[in-house]
C-alpha cells in the first residue's frame, strides 16, 4: 500500500469516523444474514467493539472448532472475538490492522472478552501492520487453517500481493473467506484517488474479472460466491461521481487446493451430507448454488468434491467416486442471481 493511501486510510477510520452512523454509504455496513450463533456471540462483545465495527459482511464460515484463522483489517476486534470464541480454547485467532486507534479498542477487551466467554486465556491476539506484509509480523507459510476479512481488501492499492500472502499463509487445504466490494468496471483513475471514496470502500472496490486473474495466477482456478448484494450510495455528491458504476458486497470463499480445474468437470463423484456441522444441521451451504441437505447424495463436479474432501469440511461430508473416468463438463451453474448484472458471468470460477 503506498504511503499516501495508507495515511488517508489511517485517518479516516482513526479520526474522521467515529461510529457507524458517519458512514456515507452502505459499503462499509454488514449486509449478511448473520447466523444465530454469530448474533448469540455478538451480544457478548463490548458495546465500543461493536459500534467502531466496519465491514461490509459475515465473513465467518462454519466449522471452525480447533483452527487457526487470521483476520486480516481486524479494526476494532468484532470479528477476531466472535472467530475466537467459535474456534475454542483449543484454537487462536489473529488480528491484523494498521490503524492504531482501533487496535487500541481491541486490545483493551482481550481479558475480560475471554473472562466473558469462559476462557482461563485469551486466545486472541492483535499486530499493528500492513495486510500487504504479514511475514514481517512472524505470521509463518502454511500456519493458519483459514483467513477471514471484511471490507478492507479493497482498500489495498496491491491487491495481488495481498491475496499472494493469504496463499502464503494458508495450509494446504486451508480457507479463504472474506467479505468486500466489487465492481462492475475498472474504477477512473480520478475516483480511485478520492480520499472519501476510498476510505468508504468504493474507489478500490475489485473489479470482478480483475479478481479472477489474479487468484487464477496464483493458482486458485476456482473461488465460490457465497451471498451478494449491491451497495447504496446515500450520499447525492458521491452517486454523481461514481455515476453509472454498479457496486456489490459480495461474500466468496476460496480453498488452497492444487487439484482444482477452471472449469466445472464431471467424473461421477457424490457428495452426502452428514449434518455434524454445529449450527447446520439439517442442511450446509456451499455456495449460492450448492445447498446439501443432510442425509441426501447429491451429483457433484471434481471440484467441488475436492473442497468437500480435502478440506477441513472433510469430516463432515461422505464422498464417492473419484477423477478415474472422465464425463465431460459438469452442467453446474448459480441459477437466477444478479452476476451477468455485475460482471461476475464465466468468471473463471468453476461454478
Amino acid at each position: 500500500m503506498t504511503e499516501n493511501i495508507a495515511e488517508s486510510v489511517k485517518n479516516y477510520y482513526g479520526h474522521v469516523l467515529q461510529s457507524q452512523s458517519d458512514l456515507k454509504t452502505t459499503a462499509c455496513c454488514s449486509t449478511g444474514t448473520l447466523p444465530d450463533s454469530v448474533k448469540e456471540i455478538l451480544e457478548e462483545i463490548e458495546p465500543e467493539i461493536l459500534d467502531r465495527s466496519y465491514g461490509c459482511g459475515s465473513p465467518i464460515p462454519p466449522a471452525l472448532e480447533r483452527c487457526a484463522v487470521l483476520d486480516l483489517g481486524c479494526g476494532t476486534g468484532r470479528d477476531v472475538y466472535t472467530l475466537s470464541k467459535l474456534v475454542g480454547l483449543n484454537g487462536r485467532v489473529i488480528g491484523v490492522d494498521m490503524t492504531e486507534e482501533q487496535l487500541r479498542v481491541a486490545r483493551k477487551y482481550r481479558k475480560s472478552q475471554a473472562a466473558r466467554f469462559g476462557f482461563s486465556r485469551s486466545n486472541a491476539e492483535f499486530k499493528q501492520g500492513y495486510i500487504e506484509d504479514l511475514k514481517s509480523l512472524g505470521i509463518e507459510d502454511e500456519s493458519m487453517d483459514v483467513v477471514v476479512s471484511n471490507c478492507v481488501i479493497n482498500l489495498s492499492s496491491d491487491k495481488k500481493r495481498v491475496f499472494s500472502e493469504i496463499f502464503r499463509v494458508l495450509k494446504p487445504g486451508g480457507e479463504l473467506y472474506f467479505s468486500d466490494v466489487f465492481s462492475d468496471r475498472r474504477i477512473p483513475v480520478e475516483l480511485r484517488n478520492d480520499p472519501v471514496l476510498l476510505a468508504e470502500c468504493l474507489s478500490g472496490a475489485l473489479y470482478a474479472q480483475d479478481f479472477r486473474r489474479i487468484l487464477h495466477e496464483l493458482g486458485c482456478r476456482d473461488f465460490r460466491i457465497c451471498s451478494e448484494s449491491p451497495i447504496e450510495i446515500k450520499q447525492p455528491e458521491l452517486k454523481e461521481k461514481t455515476g453509472l458504476i454498479a457496486f456489490f458486497s459480495r461474500t466468496i470463499r476460496a480453498y488452497k487446493l492444487d487439484t482444482l480445474e477452471d472449469l466445472c468437470e464431471d467424473y461421477g463423484q457424490v457428495a452426502t451430507y452428514l449434518g455434524s456441522i454445529d449450527g447446520c444441521f439439517r442442511f450446509f451451504r456451499l455456495d449460492d448454488h450448492h445447498v446439501f441437505e443432510s442425509g441426501k447424495p447429491m451429483l457433484v463436479c471434481g471440484n467441488t468434491a475436492s473442497m468437500l474432501e480435502e478440506t477441513r469440511l472433510s469430516r463432515h461430508f461422505e464422498v464417492r467416486g473419484n477423477r478415474s473416468v472422465h464425463y465431460g463438463l459438469f452442467p453446474c451453474g448459480p441459477q437466477g442471481n444478479s452476476q451477468a448484472v455485475a460482471g461476475m458471468e464465466d468468471a473463471g470460477r468453476c461454478c
